[in-house]
């Protein structure tokens, strides 16, 4: 999906099974934050861009953390990485047990959604609406319990349909 800006922004399209992965078994922020950047295809021939993504990914968190509470992380890089990728891209991440990741509730992180675009605009879009969504106690509880990659889309998906 290229867009310009942020119309039409619908994260059920961007969020596709390929880019779901429910077993995280990382202990630390950056072990899990490597394993959703290797998540993300369109990189993953790239070693430099996969590299610029991470320390990105890193020093946001050395800046504040992504951890939003309620055992959810929206790891992010400051600013859009202009260059890194022609399309928004939201990858998803579930830790069973959940690590820390320096949330103000100081619950450890269980639901990553790792947001990419190539512009501010689109950022700024997939941060704001991710967070919205999220707000929704039954989909954070939907999402840890859901079986495969496609009932995470659907849960994404019909969550949008009701905003």
């Amino acid at each position: 999906m290229k867009t310009t800006g942020s119309e039409n922004l619908t994260l059920s399209k961007l969020l596709v099974p390929a880019n779901v992965k429910l077993r995280l078994t990382g202990s630390q922020r950056d072990e899990v934050l490597t394993e959703l950047v290797n998540q993300i295809k369109e990189i993953a021939k790239q070693p430099k861009a996969r590299e610029t993504l991470l320390r990105a990914l890193q020093e946001r968190e050395q800046l504040h953390s992504t951890g939003i509470g309620d055992g959810v992380a929206l790891p992010h890089a400051r600013n859009a990485l202009v260059g890194l990728v022609d399309h928004p891209i939201l990858i998803f991440g579930r830790h069973e047990p959940g690590i820390s990741f320096g949330a103000i509730d100081g619950a450890p992180a269980k639901l990553f959604f790792l947001l990419v675009a190539p512009t501010v605009t689109q950022h700024l879009a997939m941060l704001a609406r991710i967070s919205r969504l999220l707000r929704d106690p039954k989909l954070r509880k939907g999402l840890l319990t859901a079986e495969n990659p496609e009932k995470v889309c659907a849960l994404i998906h019909d969550a949008e349909e009701k905003m």
